[in-house]
Parts: structure tokens; sequence; C-alpha cells
């Protein structure tokens, strides 16, 4: 690994730390929370009350709305943000996006701007957001299960100085008894990633 590469990569472990200290106050049972992704969050091939934000609901007591539609690039979900928004007014916004922006091989950039966009209005909308990152596609990452997530996620989140979950969903898309196929968590990868988001957002203080 060059220098420059370990220099960059220690910055945006020590930004991290930072801005993990900082604890949010806990969302009472109740609480209306927005999971906004693509076919991950939608549950695909699987029932409504089998995908992960399902799961999260019932472990946390949230009214938890599963804003998660298969295929959505996030310029995608950023034209529906608004009105789910307007509909359930929620106090938390899941964000799971960006997977389907790398399968079609769509600009970084672009990817970038429209997930500044979504961050920008949950905070806007007093619905403060949490980022989930998804790995990048990868034959040898699958292979060697060990998968991971582009450097783009924690570079979006620190500029916009939001939470990031680095590795929920990266850990669970590597391992092959938690996937129903190449691209989505089967019924118990789904339960998983559910616990894994519940431990991350009792870290940064959103859950007791």
């Amino acid at each position: 690994m060059s220098l420059l590469r370990w220099l960059l990569l220690a910055l945006l472990v020590v930004v991290g730390a930072g801005c993990s200290t900082r604890k949010a106050e806990p969302l009472p049972p109740g609480t209306v929370v927005l999971a906004l992704g693509d076919s991950i969050t939608a549950g695909y091939s699987l029932t409504p009350e089998q995908a992960w934000p399902a799961h999260l609901a019932d472990r946390t007591g949230w009214k938890i709305v599963n804003g998660g539609v298969s295929g959505n690039t996030a310029g995608d979900a950023l034209a529906r943000l608004p009105a789910l928004l307007d509909e359930h007014a929620p106090r938390l916004t899941l964000v799971t996006l960006g997977g389907n922006d790398m399968l079609r091989k769509l600009p970084e950039a672009q990817t970038r701007q429209d997930l500044f966009r979504i961050l920008e209005l949950a905070k806007d909308r007093h619905a403060p957001p949490v980022l989930l990152a998804t790995p990048k596609p990868s034959v040898a990452g699958a292979v060697f299960q060990n998968l991971s997530a582009p450097p783009f996620y924690a570079e979006v989140a620190r500029e916009r100085q939001v939470p990031l979950i680095a590795d929920a969903v990266p850990d669970v898309l590597s391992d092959p008894a938690l996937k129903l196929d190449p691209l989505h968590p089967n019924a118990e990868g789904q339960r998983v990633l559910a616990g894994k988001v519940f431990d991350a957002l009792r870290k940064l203080g959103y859950v007791r």
C-alpha cells in the first residue's frame, strides 16, 4: 500500500471515529422512521415481514416505513423522497442506495450528487439521515467472501456530516449462507442485517 493511500485511509478512520462520539437522542417506540432504498430494503423475493426494516421495527418498536423499491438508483429514490417525507414525516431516515448505480455503471459523480441531495433533504425536513454503504459488485470479492463498500460512501458521509454504517450490508452479502443470489440477502440474511443495523444505531444513540 502506498504511503498516500495509507494516510487517506487513516484520515477516514480518524474522522469517522470523531463523528461517532456525538450520540443522538434515543427514539421512543412508535417513532416513524423511513427506510429509503432499493431491492435490499424492499426485501427482494421475500414477504414484507421478512425484509430488514420489519425486523428492525420489531426490535425497536418504531413504525418503520419501507421505502425500498427494487431497481431504484439513488436518483430514482431522490425523486420519490419528497412525497415520502410529506406523507410520513419521519424522525429518522435510513438510506441504503447506490448498488444499482454501480451495477448500471452510472458516473460516480452522479451517484454522489444524488446521495448529497437525499441527505440534505432529509436533514432539512427534520428527519436526520443515516447512510448505509452497499458493496461494490466484485467477482473476486464474492469468491473470497470479502465484499467491501467503495470509498465514496465514507467521503459522502464525511462531507455531509452524517453517520455511516459501513459494514452491515457488505458483511451480509459476503456470506453465501445469507444470500438469495449474488445481489440479495435471503430471509436469514435480512434478519442478520437488521441485527447489524440495530447494533449500529444503538452505538449512535438512537436505540437505548
